[in-house]
């Protein structure tokens, strides 16, 4: 018979409590001088893919100070969320470019 201890962590295993969750990737899209979508919400840890599809460049510059992102035109970056809150952010080129990010823990 297994002590109740070694049979405890046996279950706890099974049951997949030490599982770590998945980070998810998140797209943002710069097309057409606008941010799609317009609201996202990604968790700590996630990947944002910034895809750009104009033929101008475009940086994602968080009101914050939390990130700036440049996007070179027609090309795509990635960049991994550190930090939870709720980020306004825009286009340095084209301020009316913009657009919120809420990031949970």
């Amino acid at each position: 018979m297994l002590p109740r201890r070694t049979l405890l962590i046996g279950l706890a295993l099974l049951s997949g409590a030490t599982v770590p969750a998945q980070a998810a990737t998140i797209q943002i899209v710069m097309d057409n001088l606008v941010v799609l979508p317009a609201e996202a919400t990604a968790k700590v840890g996630d990947t944002i893919e910034w895809i750009n599809k104009d033929i101008f460049a475009h940086t994602a510059t968080a009101r914050n100070g939390d990130f700036d992102v440049a996007m070179p035109a027609k090309k795509t970056v990635t960049s991994v969320l550190k930090k939870a809150g709720t980020v306004e952010f825009y286009c340095r080129y084209h301020p009316n470019m913009k657009a919120t990010l809420t990031v949970t823990p």
